[in-house]
């Protein structure tokens, strides 16, 4: 059987480099960690875990929290969580709320959210988990609904303003501006907004944003061109039509989500004018959907593999007791650029 000793013989490191590598606990280089990982496989090393966790008082398992599972973000989200802790030797113990198909999709019911999600925590801990992921299913501030454990917590995809917590998310102000000063750099000077509910972070984000790219350019922001919406398809299709009926329509709309974005389409198409060539749309969150949308919707892409990923290395460096550089962490989001926006012809 295999021992450290041969181990990093073959690697050609030190049986202490092995040892770190092998238990997470200290900062080793990635070409390093691959070389001594790859040999353990070729030489089926096993490591007695029970010994280990009993030696360390770690399990190397983390507990992922999930509001829905059926939500968009939160696959890709547990995707990255994934792929990182496979890397680094760590497990998971995934656990799904359903929090909208028990209580509903309204966050008022903070008592009723707090007894189910800490009744979950309490079963986690149960099974000697070295930390907890939570996934949110609105990007939220739910600050107060965990109680306080003497684990690590990191959030992501929702947030807490309480001290010390760790959170990781995209970047919303940013994408914003970026996608209004795309439709700037087209030539569009009329450009619309349809935000979400008027009480949801994202929609304030969202709209500095689009109010910096606004300032930047040297263009005026117009109130009449600004309408708030509820993040579904509907008020997409009839806030569409409200707009291009005003006395001075806008040449671009940007939906503040993928769902009204396509309401937009169809809104305007039901009043005989045509995506790009009346009217440029822009959605945000890029959903599966919207590749196959005719036209193919042009978008925010976010960035929910690697804030997995980066929630994932974040806990685990507070696991391993290491200084947080980053928090609030926030991740830049890509636009996507397909058919459902164009230049206006000068």
């Amino acid at each position: 059987m295999a021992t450290i000793k041969d181990i990093a013989e073959k690697a050609g490191v030190s049986t202490a480099t092995v040892s770190y590598v092998l238990n997470d606990s200290a900062q080793i280089s990635k070409a390093t960690r691959e070389k001594v990982l790859k040999i353990v496989d070729e030489m089926n090393y096993k490591r007695n875990n029970i010994a280990k966790s009993l030696r360390t008082n770690k399990t190397n398992t983390i507990g992922v929290i999930v509001e829905d599972m059926t939500v968009f973000n939160s696959p890709q989200i547990i995707d990255g969580i994934n792929r990182y802790v496979e890397e680094h030797g760590f497990h998971i113990i995934l656990s799904n709320l359903r929090l909208n198909k028990k209580i509903g999709n309204s966050f008022e019911k903070a008592a009723q959210y707090s007894a189910e999600i800490n009744e979950t925590i309490d079963v986690l801990l149960t099974r000697q988990i070295d930390g907890i992921i939570y996934i949110g299913e609105h990007p939220r501030d739910v600050s107060g609904i965990i109680n306080n454990i003497d684990k690590p917590v990191v959030y992501t995809y929702c947030y807490s303003s309480k001290e010390d917590t760790y959170s990781v998310n995209y970047n919303d102000k940013l994408a914003s501006y970026r996608a209004t000063s795309h439709l700037i750099s087209l030539g569009h000077k009329r450009i619309a907004v349809i935000s979400g509910m008027i009480n949801s972070r994202p929609s304030h984000e969202r709209l500095q944003g689009y109010q910096q790219a606004l300032i930047d350019n040297n263009l005026n922001l117009d109130p009449a061109l600004i309408r708030t919406g509820n993040w579904e398809y509907d008020t997409g299709f009839n806030l569409s039509k409200e707009l291009l009926k005003s006395e001075n329509p806008p040449t671009a709309v940007f939906a503040f989500n993928d769902l009204m974005a396509v309401g937009v389409i169809d809104g305007v198409s039901s009043m005989g004018y045509q995506v790009p060539n009346d009217l440029s749309v822009i959605g945000f969150d890029n959903r599966e959907f919207s590749h196959f949308f005719k036209p193919k919707l042009t978008t925010i892409d976010l960035p929910l593999n690697k804030m997995g990923e980066k929630a994932t290395k974040m806990l685990i460096d507070l696991i391993n007791g290491y200084k947080i550089k980053e928090n609030p962490c926030k991740i830049e989001c890509s636009l996507i650029e397909r058919d459902s926006v164009s230049g206006i012809i000068k």
